[in-house]
């Protein structure tokens, strides 16, 4: 029954770990090293023996991130049915670490050969080990070490133990590692600088002469002669000059190159605000026929920037003469006071 648990136990042990194999980022490690070791053992049925203790020594090799290789010998010695036993032997290791860091697990298998003797009686054979264990690194050049193996042992005839040469123990190992030599230390990391990008000092600069600097203008790409508020944004743009034909609400072509940067601008910037296109007139003509023509001259420029896909909600009011900003004695003031005047309304 010892035998197959302990074959079980070995089997789990070393296997079960295998999937939990991770890369360690550090420096290769590839120092050689001693490993003085006490042992206990567990005696297997087949012995009709006591469990007993022992130890020994390793020297071995740091390989890779992953693999060290190890050659021990060792002593151990227990009481039995036949007067004392005592193991003399030695393997040749392999150990598998699932990482290197302060606390390393490892996998390991060996193959040997031991004398046994019991009482009188002794014979050479060959032994197989595996288990698990693990390092715990308390200086860089001192760790402790602990790992539990099953071992197979056949003594090949020779009649140590009458009725088998087959031997089936676990031994329990405790010792430290000492490696010989500085531990590589990963080299400094210089870090080119990262070059900055000059910024331009945005508070003196005005990109669309608005009188409102960069930093604070939220409606870039005003018009010029457009009125703007504290943050850039338009609040009256005057359309002055011919921009309908004599007697009619027909824009000139002169009129539809202004619309079209208008219209250019609302759809670059959008302000969803709603916006009042308002006509107004000279005092030239009867006041109705006035209020009646600027109706119609703000309703045909809505129409125009909507056909050049302004979205914003375009309301056209007509005010005829009411509202003069120039004297009307003279042509001069006249010509000031036949305007169309864009009012972004606040929402």
């Amino acid at each position: 029954m010892l035998k197959k648990k302990l074959l079980a136990i070995a089997s789990l042990t070393s296997v079960g770990f295998l999937p939990l194999a991770q890369a360690a980022d550090h420096i290769q490690d590839d120092r050689w090293y001693i490993a003085p070791f006490a042992s206990f053992v567990r005696t297997g049925g087949d012995r009709d023996s006591s469990d007993g203790w022992g130890g020994g020594m390793g020297i071995g090799k740091i390989l890779d991130k992953h693999f060290n290789v190890e050659v021990k010998g060792f002593y151990e010695e227990f009481g039995g049915a036949n007067g004392p036993w005592s193991l003399t032997g030695g393997t040749a290791d392999l150990q598998y670490y699932f990482s290197r860091d302060k606390f390393s697990p490892y996998a390991v298998v060996g193959l040997g050969g031991m004398n046994s003797c019991a009482s009188a009686n002794c014979g050479a054979g060959f032994i197989g080990e595996a288990g698990a264990g693990f390092t715990y690194e308390l200086h860089d050049n001192f760790l402790l070490r602990s790992d539990v193996r099953y071992r197979y042992n056949n003594n090949l005839n020779a009649h140590v133990q009458p009725g088998t040469d087959e031997f089936h123990d676990m031994t329990v190992n405790v010792g430290f590692v000492i490696p010989f030599g500085d531990k590589p230390k990963p080299a400094e990391k210089h870090e080119a600088p990262v070059a900055v990008a000059a910024v331009s000092d945005c508070s003196t600069q005005d990109s669309d002469y608005d009188g409102v600097n960069n930093c604070l203008d939220r409606c870039p790409g005003t018009l010029k002669d457009t009125k703007v508020d504290n943050t850039g944004c338009p609040v009256r743009l005057i359309l002055k000059g011919q921009h309908f034909k004599y007697n009619s609400a027909e824009l000139t072509l002169k009129a539809q190159e202004i619309l079209d940067g208008v219209a250019a601008n609302l759809v670059s910037y959008p302000q969803k605000n709603d916006i009042e296109v308002q006509g107004h007139a000279s005092s030239e003509g009867a006041d109705n026929y006035n209020m009646k023509l600027s109706q119609r001259r703000a309703q045909s420029v809505v129409d125009y920037l909507k056909m050049r896909g302004v979205t914003n909600r375009l309301m056209a009011k007509g005010y005829g003469e009411t509202q003069p900003i120039a004297d009307n004695s003279t042509e001069a003031g006249r010509s000031e006071n036949r305007r169309v005047e864009l009012i972004w309304i606040e929402n």
